[in-house]
């Protein structure tokens, strides 16, 4: 997931339902829609700069998807959705303060449009992980059907304010942190982002009790890591998709339509 680029059927809207958290609730998110559990729409979109895969291809994998964040302007989520973007993950904060100012705006529409819709946190490696748990639930409300939150661990080497690589242990233990504080709110384990060497480096399959999103651009996550069980795939960074300005990142599912379904109907708030 970079941190810059990064059925059509109609639902009925309700309103979500907010937890409070520490005394305060999140922001009020309208016009969100019920669970999707819509059929799949198939991939009608392109590759600006694809890859000449070895072996099993991103296109045949049934469900595809995006993630989405500031640098992308509003995007036209019923068109999108009506071009094979099943799902998207949002970012909603970063390290203990910052917040992605586009965050409602994309989160509202997408959900609206019936694309199955999660919320993203980007990892800042100086700060604690509780205080970027809190960060999260203070701006991401509990809404039906969304999809699991997401902590994303990626190094910084260009970031202003904070380029270091803390050690194995430290990062492991804090990241921990974030990820039983966020799974204690929302009633369930966030999954986990990563791109191939944080992942190697520090060894975060040792992580407790979470799903991988896997960054793989040039590979299939097969081959880039090799044992590890994945849930959804990052496979480029410049899809041209209907509905989205500029480059866009896409994402497919591990399994099958029915899988998904199922997946959603197990992973998705109640």
């Amino acid at each position: 997931m970079k941190r810059a680029p990064l059925l059509l059927a109609a639902l009925s809207l309700v309103a979500l339902s907010l937890a409070a958290c520490g005394g305060s609730r999140p922001a009020a998110v309208a016009g969100a829609a019920s669970p999707v559990s819509g059929p799949v729409t198939a991939p009608n979109f392109g590759d600006r700069k694809p890859h000449p895969w070895d072996g099993r291809a991103p296109s045949a994998y049934a469900v595809h998807g995006t993630d989405t964040s500031r640098y992308q302007p509003p995007v036209d989520w019923v068109t999108a959705r009506a071009n094979g973007i099943n799902f998207t993950f949002i970012k909603a904060t970063e390290g203990a303060e910052d917040a992605d100012p586009m965050f409602q705006q994309h989160w509202t529409a997408a959900r609206a449009a019936g694309v199955a819709t999660g919320a993203y946190h980007f990892w800042y490696h100086c700060a604690p992980g509780r205080a970027q748990a809190q960060n999260f639930i203070r701006r991401v409300p509990k809404a039906r059907g969304a999809l699991p939150p997401v902590l994303d661990l990626e190094w910084t080497p260009f970031s202003p304010t904070c380029t270091r690589r803390p050690p194995q242990a430290e990062l492991l233990a804090e990241a921990q942190i974030f990820l039983d504080t966020v799974a204690r709110h929302y009633g369930q384990m966030p999954l986990v982002y990563v791109s191939p060497d944080i992942f190697a480096s520090h060894e975060l399959w040792r992580l407790r009790g979470v799903e991988f999103w896997v960054r793989s651009v040039a590979g299939h996550p097969s081959k880039v890591y090799p044992g590890t069980r994945w849930t959804f795939w990052q496979y480029s960074g410049t899809g041209q998709i209907p509905g989205k300005a500029g480059d866009g990142d896409l994402n497919v599912f591990a399994g099958s339509r029915a899988a998904w379904q199922a997946w959603l109907a197990r992973r998705a708030h109640p």
